[in-house]
């Protein structure tokens, strides 16, 4: 696939960028906690977290700063989230994750299928406007490039490059793709995190049962004010250690365990099992949730959480970077294939989790599990609350290991209905 020249940015220093993402935070938190009536009234409509994501955005649009030429993705997405993983998952509580019972695994699969079938439901609609898009065989097929995003929003990258060759997409199609994946699970990322700020009114609107998070959320509150005292250096230092010193060994460990299993069990690959990103996510979550059964687990008294939020609205702060407003306007029918194909999701997630009562974190999570992955679901999660970072990672697995399965699936509807 030959890529498009990529357009230079005006700021390229990735010392600026970090330090201009730093300023949009610094902006954001000191007028979300103003007691201007102008910000106040302000921070009621709009979460303070989705501004966090959408003044980034600014910047790329405009020209300011590129994600693709920048390296501050990167740096977030296999230092900082490694890191902000092990620090929010220190003080969770297994029993209590296992007593939130298996909503969070109805709506993980209902959103599976909402791609699934979203898909097809969405050439069908888009082709009574734009007929051209039915009847092509050859490569430059809609339906193939669209298997290729179902690939995207039903795991990850891995699964979406697996299901372009799978499928034979070429690169003008797949390019279009993703663009639409960009484009649109970005718009809905921000909405997510609308609702992860207003959860609250949302569940009590809608009358579902939140005892189980609850019960977990204070569990972990409780322990932090049981144990809370004034934190020294030290105890930040033991704090950074911990972070990085995990985040260090996750990454030494998939040095190891990807070409290993490239080499030996190369059928794995649909699994993610070739992914580094896929061996980080997995093992520093593992390393967390073993030191939340040692005295580790006191650096929850000493602030841990909240060094790993810093980390997490940095990650929030880059993912903003790839939004890029007029990229809508664009190939306009390619995104209107993709804002029905994610209705088709997001309706069905509603209807679901009305009829079982189901907060809307399992909705977000389940969502972005699909769409997202291991590198947003536990963004998602953490915005609710932090200590339950580790449900979305776990889902985001889930993801991991179905999303060739189901992406092919969905590719054959396609398939069947586009040629």
């Amino acid at each position: 696939m030959s890529a498009a020249p990529l357009t230079i940015p005006l700021i390229t220093n990735d010392a600026t960028v970090l330090g201009l993402l730093s300023l949009i935070l610094g902006f954001v938190f000191y007028s979300s906690n103003s007691e201007h009536p102008f910000w106040q009234k302000f921070y009621k409509y709009v979460p303070a977290l989705l501004m966090c994501y959408l003044l980034p955005s600014l910047l790329n649009t405009f020209g300011i700063v590129s994600a693709e030429v920048s390296k501050i993705d990167d740096v977030a997405k296999y230092y900082l989230l490694p890191a902000c993983l092990v620090l929010l998952t220190l003080s969770i509580d297994i029993k209590a994750i296992g007593a939130l019972g298996n909503k969070a695994i109805i709506m993980f699969f209902t959103g599976t299928i909402g791609v699934v079938i979203g898909g097809p439901i969405a050439l069908l609609t888009t082709a009574a406007i734009w007929p051209e898009l039915l009847g092509v065989t050859g490569p430059d097929a809609v339906w193939r490039g669209m298997a290729a995003l179902a690939g995207s929003w039903i795991g990850g990258g891995a699964n979406m490059l697996a299901m372009k060759e799978i499928y034979g997409a070429d690169g003008k199609i797949f390019t279009i793709m993703v663009t639409v994946d960009i484009v649109i699970a970005n718009l809905w990322m921000a909405c997510l995190l609308y609702f992860a700020a207003n959860h609250q009114r949302i569940d009590a609107k809608s009358g579902a049962d939140t005892s189980g998070i609850n019960k977990l959320i204070d569990r972990v509150e409780a322990f932090e004010r049981d144990h809370a005292r004034c934190p020294e250096l030290k105890d930040f230092i033991f704090i950074l250690t911990i972070a990085f010193g995990a985040a260090g060994f996750a990454h030494l460990a998939a040095d190891f365990l990807v070409p290993y299993f490239q080499m030996n069990f190369p059928e794995l690959k649909k699994f993610s099992l070739h992914s580094k990103l896929f061996w980080i996510i997995v093992l520093v979550t593992t390393v967390g949730l073993i030191l939340s059964f040692t005295k580790v687990r006191r650096l929850e008294a000493v602030g841990a959480s909240k060094v790993g939020s810093s980390f997490l609205y940095i990650l929030v702060a880059t993912i903003g970077l790839h939004m890029d407003v007029t990229q809508i306007v664009e190939a306009p029918k390619y995104i209107v294939i993709g804002l029905i194909w994610m209705a088709v999701h997001v309706a069905l997630l509603f209807i679901v989790g009305r009829m079982i009562r189901a907060p809307i974190f399992y909705l977000a999570v389940g969502s972005k599990a699909n769409i997202g992955g291991a590198a947003s679901a536990p963004v998602i999660a953490s915005a609710f609350h932090p200590s339950l970072a580790p449900v979305g990672v776990l889902l985001a697995v889930l993801g991991y290991a179905l999303g060739t399965y189901m992406a092919w699936i969905c590719g054959q509807l396609l398939r069947i209905i586009g040629s």
